[in-house]
């Protein structure tokens, strides 16, 4: 039996034919660009319990898919996302056991993690509700990109929960800062497009109609860049938090000298050289 020429293929490319139940899947022409679509539009495209486990396996599969290099995360119907679905997710948690509960929290908080740990840059489009664990999918994205009906809450205390909720008390106040994440934390209150683009919660504003050319016009500025380089400056993003100034800089150091020994590194060297635009392949 001949061995393959690439005996790690496999590994490589798990979500070629992935099929997901409980969202839509699609993938672009080129096989490069991504997007997840929350398609509950009747319900603002609502969690349960078992698209949350489904979203963590897929980011989670992200990691060994080296053919994807980005994906934007949307919802159908002019809603991003609800959150927890009331009937399907809050109203059972209210009958459930202590273990059951804790594997639930642990549940939310691996889909967080695999969203971070994602080597490709996630990039959420948000229009209207934006609420709860929707919030929170946003908030894991490494771009946000909304138009001015986007309203956007971490309603955890209006259920009587802890805003701490899926990495809310790490994420948000890094991102916004502490004052500004401890209001909408404690008060479960809408923050407005407005408020969240001068607050650096959004990147940008873009009308409704222009949402998704947007979205998908960054991920094809993304995905034709040094993907490589884009998958170690994400990680260091995340690394970094827990770092003293001296750690980053050393880790910084030993990212920088992996990236110099792409061909993506040597293939803009001569671009450069040449005074030609560079063609990155992710290498």
């Amino acid at each position: 039996m001949s061995r393959p020429d690439n005996p790690l293929a496999a590994q490589m490319h798990p979500l070629k034919n992935f099929e997901p139940e409980h969202f839509r899947w699609e993938v672009d022409a080129s096989g490069q660009c991504a997007r997840i679509v929350l398609d509950r539009p009747e319900r603002k495209n609502p969690l349960t319990f078992e698209s949350y486990a489904e979203l963590r396996d897929l980011f989670q599969g992200l990691t060994r898919a080296t053919d994807i290099r980005v994906v934007i995360l949307s919802g159908a119907g002019g809603n991003f996302c609800s959150g927890g679905d009331v009937h399907e997710i809050i109203g059972p948690l209210v009958t459930m056991s202590m273990p059951d509960l804790l594997r639930f929290t642990r549940l939310t908080g691996e889909l967080v993690l695999a969203m971070r740990r994602a080597p490709q840059p996630i990039i959420a489009a948000v229009d209207g509700v934006c609420a709860g664990a929707g919030a929170m999918l946003a908030l894991a994205s490494d771009f946000r990109l909304a138009t001015p009906q986007a309203k956007t809450a971490f309603l955890f205390t209006r259920v009587g929960l802890a805003g701490c909720d899926m990495g809310a008390c790490t994420l948000l106040p890094r991102l916004i800062g502490q004052g500004r994440a401890a209001e909408l934390l404690y008060t479960g209150r809408s923050m407005s497009a407005e408020e969240g683009l001068a607050w650096g919660y959004f990147n940008r504003l873009v009308a409704p109609e222009s949402l998704e050319s947007e979205a998908l016009g960054l991920a094809e500025s993304l995905a034709s860049g040094p993907t490589f380089a884009h998958a170690m400056t994400k990680n260091m993003l995340h690394q970094e938090w827990s770092m003293t100034l001296e750690q980053a800089l050393e880790a910084e150091a030993q990212a920088q000298a992996i990236c110099m020994q792409t061909e993506d590194f040597r293939r803009a060297y001569h671009a450069f050289a040449a005074k030609r635009a560079p063609r990155f392949e992710g290498n």
